[in-house]
């Protein structure tokens, strides 16, 4: 199989500045995802989940260190990379097709094969008949399905979710995690997911990857049983593998949460010492 996918960040440092000084968000990160592989990256707020994915798409150069796809230096966006995120930010004047059509005539690749591809796409995603409608016209998780159909459209070999189903209602949300997973699986794409829901996470990937913040940092690497990762979410969820699984995870944010909250601590208390010196 070609490692078109394959994705690495090596010894990646990234360093927010601004009027009020520099913040340190990620530190010496090294990441290798396997074409085709699916990852999880979970942790609590702040420790640069979603910095990473913005490293990864090109939307932000790291300060040290490099970013590669398939052996090539990210140095900027590319249609290599798909992004879909909690909000389906749908253009309200556009109908569905056209929405989902928007990544293609951006960059200039919106031939009649496209569209037919589209149209596909549109239907694959059980969003037929509704190509004309526009989006105050569909729910939540119908829109979500456009925003991943406009996403798959410009054919990319990386995919990057950050919390795409955070908003929707938990029938829609478990609909949609089989339906994101397999479409993700039989295209042979390389998959990284944010999230904050750890049973979302051990459901859908190949490996979890648990961050420490202050700064960003991988703390710990979970390998997903295998048959939980040839197994769709839905079904995933009620393996007797599943629960262990998802138990270590918690067990894994608690200890980074106490540790976290001793920093905090710790910090507090040496601010008021300075204050009192």
């Amino acid at each position: 199989m070609p490692d078109h996918g394959k994705l690495r960040l090596h010894n990646v440092t990234h360093v927010y500045v601004n009027d009020g000084g520099a913040s340190l968000a990620v530190d010496s990160f090294n990441l290798t995802v396997g074409q085709g592989e699916f990852v999880s990256l979970v942790g609590p707020s702040g420790c640069g989940k979603t910095t990473v994915l913005h490293l990864i798409a090109g939307l932000l150069r790291p300060t040290r260190g490099e970013v590669t796809i398939g052996g090539a230096a990210v140095t900027g966006p590319t249609a290599s990379v798909g992004y879909m995120l909690q909000q389906d930010y749908l253009f309200p004047w556009r109908n569905i097709q056209d929405n989902a059509s928007i990544g293609l005539a951006i960059n200039g690749k919106l031939t009649p094969d496209a569209k037919s591809r589209v149209r596909g796409l549109l239907q694959e995603l059980e969003l037929s008949g509704t190509e004309l409608r526009y989006p105050h016209e569909l729910s939540g998780g119908m829109r979500q399905r456009v925003a991943l159909a406009r996403t798959l459209a410009t054919e990319p070999d990386v995919m990057l979710l950050d919390e795409p189903f955070s908003a929707l209602d938990m029938h829609i949300k478990l609909q949609l995690e089989d339906l994101v997973w397999d479409t993700i699986r039989r295209r042979g794409q390389t998959a990284v997911l944010v999230t904050h829901d750890l049973a979302e996470a051990a459901a859908m990937s190949d490996r979890i990857i648990v961050l420490g913040r202050n700064p960003g940092r991988i703390r710990l690497t979970l390998d997903v049983p295998e048959e939980l990762r040839r197994t769709s979410p839905m079904e995933a969820r009620r393996h007797p593998s599943f629960q262990p699984l998802f138990e270590q995870l918690w067990e894994e944010m608690d200890v980074e949460e106490a540790a976290s909250s001793s920093v905090d601590v710790r910090k507090e208390r040496n601010g008021h010492h300075d204050e009192k010196v």
